[in-house]
């Protein structure tokens, strides 16, 4: 049976751009691994791509996942331009270049190992798995700049 996984990711930045930091929890079964990481100059879209692209990456083979994010920029993306995008060979509908395909394309090839659910969650709402992928996000941030 294929696993099932539930995935809470979020972005920080300070400053838009700036220094930023992502950070995800998953969660599977009784099992928990929270991840994070941070980025010197960088927005705050680029860190909600990172945090999904890095959750999915973190799973050892082929799942069933529920995503969830804050990020209407990520969900929105994901299910609903990533495809006409590609169709139009990486364009927008105004022929313009797509922001973030380097993420996009990272992202895309991630999720097809998995079957995943893309949910929006309301940010700062109290939703306890969300506060926890947005305070390690954060600490993915403040690391970074321990470390400049």
């Amino acid at each position: 049976m294929t696993p099932e996984v539930l995935i809470y990711t979020d972005g920080a930045c300070r400053g838009n751009p700036g220094p930023g930091g992502w950070g995800a929890v998953l969660l599977f079964g009784a099992h928990e691994r929270e991840i994070w990481g941070g980025e010197a100059q960088t927005t705050n879209n680029r860190m909600e791509l990172t945090a999904a692209i890095e959750a999915l990456s973190a799973l050892k083979r082929p799942c069933r996942v529920e995503l969830h994010t804050d990020s209407q920029y990520l969900r929105n993306g994901i299910s609903e331009w990533l495809h006409l995008w590609k169709a139009r060979g990486w364009r927008t509908m105004t022929k313009g270049a797509v922001k973030n395909e380097d993420l996009w394309r990272r992202l895309d090839e991630a999720r097809l190992r998995h079957q995943v659910d893309w949910r929006w969650v309301r940010g700062h709402a109290g939703h306890e798995l969300n506060e926890r992928a947005d305070a390690l996000a954060r600490r993915g941030l403040t690391e970074l700049l321990k470390e400049t």
